[in-house]
């Protein structure tokens, strides 16, 4: 049975219920600003998807100054050393002693995104699950509207003062930006991951990523009991391609477990394949929608920027609704994309380093090891460069 509710209300339509959907919407709630969140999965499934996990300084501030990070402070881990493991050896770098001195957090994104929807709730939001927003018009006028679609084919259509896009890449907000209107820049890094999800504890204190002529591995901490790791694969590949037995015997050979220390073993409970994409919209809004996270700006996980970005940008934003909406002075909106801009691009800047950092071009021909050349170079420089070592803690961490 299909219906159409029209109503008014919320001042701010959030659609996406990811970190930066509810980061926004709980500090919109918390200044007085009545909001709608719309999310198309259902709650179980936001609740239950694994992402990213490193929280930055910046992000761990936003969250404890608003009330947010309880079971971030309960349950997270404090991370402040990442080790490189190449052919000439391993080095670790404690960054949090470096640069600004500022640490990781690490907590699983779907425990921080479970922790912000009963904090939404909790404060009187009101959030829509499994309804997909199909459509999303007005924006050029003072009373933009979304069209969505529940699960059993209920449409509801909603109006508002201003629509905050947190949908990511490839959501109904981005689409709905006219072409011609804004700057598209992107890359393709030539790079894939083989994202995995172990149910083995850790088996360095340290992030670990090791580089090697078969390609990159990573490992990364979630829990005492749950290691993220990652394979370089080339694009195309199957995640279930691979058995059990065949992944670890490729992370134990590229990490060098005869020189370094062996791995913690145990089932691979996800797996997924990461093309290394990066893009950025110039500007971030149009008429009376912004884009936060994922929608302003896809960025590589190389340097684990993505949720950590869409913290900064919600932030930013949620500032701006509240001084337009409660004093009418839309001067922080119209400053939304310049605000934000430069630090996206700084760290698309760190990621794209980090990315010919880790991996090294495939073949054998002249560019190919001149290439090489440059990349046991940036290792080394890192290494044994205290200036260099700074730089890289300040960007590691910060946004």
């Amino acid at each position: 049975m299909t219906s159409r509710v029209v109503e008014d209300g919320a001042a701010v339509l959030i659609i996406g219920a990811g970190p930066a959907g509810l980061v926004l919407g709980n500090l919109l709630l918390d200044a007085g600003v009545d909001c709608l969140v719309v999310e198309r999965q259902s709650r179980e499934h936001v609740e239950r998807r694994a992402r990213a996990g490193f929280l930055a300084a910046n992000t761990v501030r936003v969250l404890t100054e608003n009330g947010l990070a309880d079971g971030l402070l309960a349950r997270g881990q404090r991370h402040d050393a990442c080790a490189f493991l190449t052919e000439q050896g391993r080095f670790e770098l404690k960054y949090g002693t470096l640069g600004r001195g500022e640490v990781h957090h690490v907590y699983p994104q779907q425990d921080l995104v479970t922790d912000l929807v009963a904090q939404f709730l909790a404060r009187g939001g009101e959030l829509w699950f499994e309804t997909e927003v199909t459509e999303v018009t007005g924006l050029d006028g003072d009373r933009p509207c979304i069209t969505a679609r529940t699960a059993d084919g209920t449409a509801l259509r909603r109006s508002g003062r201003y629509v905050a896009g947190c949908d990511g890449r490839h959501g109904v907000s981005r689409r709905a930006i006219p072409e011609g209107t804004y700057r598209y820049h992107r890359r393709d890094h030539g790079v894939t991951w083989l994202a995995l999800l172990a149910e083995a504890p850790p088996s360095m204190s340290a992030i670990g990523y090791a580089v090697h002529e078969r390609g990159f591995a990573g490992h990364m901490a979630r829990t005492p009991s749950v290691t993220r790791y990652y394979l370089q694969r080339p694009k195309g590949t199957d995640p279930q391609g691979w058995s059990d037995e065949r992944i670890w015997e490729e992370l134990n050979l590229r990490m060098r477990v005869d020189r370094f220390g062996a791995l913690n073993e145990g089932p691979i409970l996800e797996r997924g394949v990461v093309d290394m994409q990066s893009d950025v919209l110039d500007p971030i809004r149009y008429g009376s929608m912004y884009l936060v996270g994922d929608a302003a700006s896809l960025i590589s996980p190389a340097a684990a920027k993505g949720a950590n970005l869409a913290v900064m940008e919600a932030e930013i934003l949620a500032r701006a609704l509240v001084a337009a909406l409660g004093s009418h002075d839309e001067t922080l909106l119209d400053r939304y994309s310049a605000d934000c801009l430069p630090r996206i691009w700084r760290a698309q800047e760190f990621s794209h380093w980090m990315i010919n950092l880790l991996h090294a071009p495939s073949g054998d021909d002249d560019e190919v090891v001149f290439l090489s050349g440059l990349q046991l170079a940036r290792l080394e420089t890192l290494r044994t460069s205290r200036a260099h070592q700074d730089c890289f803690a300040e960007n590691y961490v910060g946004v």
